[in-house]
């Protein structure tokens, strides 16, 4: 499967890119990188030097600084560190970013792709939106938007409405819910079913001491956060979305029609629309998520 992953790296993007480049079934075709749990330059140079680090000849794009409406948004480095990785130091990548935008990028990779390329966005959804506007037949040169966000069921986890990409970028996400594209949600009713423990970190370090021991050493301020919050593990919410992309079996969809709230106390929530007014999506609302870890162990050679 082509897979370009829309990334703002990120303790579980680094997670999910690091599967995707190991997956045999994955030819990962390149990042875009965006605002959200850390600023776009930070975005960019983790993302470069994740796939140096993993020894993957990818492209990196560099994309959206900030909303579609043009607000800035504060990083998350309260749940990723201050440099995106936990304590992890920042890391120079040798590389640089392609002199295309994240949306140019896109653009050219689905048109020299129709109808195979797959997009994974697991930050705020910008990027896809100005892919979108620049190029209208991007949503149908697409195979599929898999995308990490969202709470069709279940309450939000950075509002009690809304999920944290969804809620840095409505007006985004609406745009790539009405453009035609086949559009797959995978939100917290999943990605929260199994938190990661310490021992699934311990486990993918045992095997994989370069890959596995740079996530789990990376995990540990991300473990603290949830703790922080009440919460016993953390979310596998980007490698699940990842997994979503190649594996939509162990996944229960129900085709819902979606609208995103842009404004008011319910700014960010992705509402089931009871009339149908709004376009349908397939929204994951309940997962295998012992064969979806099982998928994710398997490449660092963990045993099922």
């Amino acid at each position: 499967m082509k897979l370009i992953i829309d990334t703002d790296p990120g303790v579980d993007d680094a997670m999910a890119i690091i599967y995707a480049a190991l997956a045999p079934d994955i030819e990962l075709l390149g990042l875009t990188t965006v605002f959200g749990n850390v600023n776009i330059e930070q975005a960019t140079r983790n993302a470069l030097w994740l796939l140096e680090f993993i020894g993957q000849d990818a492209a990196v794009a560099k994309g959206a600084a900030m909303t579609l409406e043009g607000k800035t948004i504060a990083p998350s480095y309260n749940v990723h560190g201050d440099e995106g990785f936990g304590e992890y130091p920042a890391q120079k990548p040798k590389h640089s970013a392609l002199e295309e935008t994240a949306a140019e990028f896109l653009c050219r990779m689905a048109r020299e792709h129709k109808g195979e390329l797959v997009v994974c966005p697991i930050g705020p959804i910008t990027n896809i939106a100005h892919a979108i506007q620049l190029d209208p037949e991007f949503a149908t040169n697409v195979k599929k938007i898999v995308f990490m966000g969202g709470a069709a069921k279940v309450p939000g986890n950075i509002t009690p409405h809304a999920e944290a990409n969804t809620y840095h970028d409505p007006h985004a996400l609406n745009i790539v819910i009405n453009s035609g594209a086949n559009v797959t949600m995978v939100g917290l009713d999943v990605t929260m079913l199994e938190p990661c423990q310490e021992e699934f970190f311990d486990n993918l370090a045992e095997v994989s001491p370069k890959f596995g021991g740079f996530l789990q050493e990376i995990s540990r301020f991300y473990l603290k956060f949830y703790e922080s919050i009440g919460v016993q593990g953390c979310g596998f919410h980007d490698p699940a979305a990842v997994i979503a992309c190649t594996h939509p079996e162990l996944f229960s969809t129900e085709q819902l029609p979606i609208n995103v709230i842009e404004e008011g106390e319910e700014f960010g929530q992705t509402q089931i629309c009871l009339e149908d007014e709004a376009p349908k999506i397939s929204v994951c609302i309940d997962a295998d998520m012992a064969q979806v870890k099982a998928i994710y162990n398997r490449v660092f050679g963990v045993d099922a």
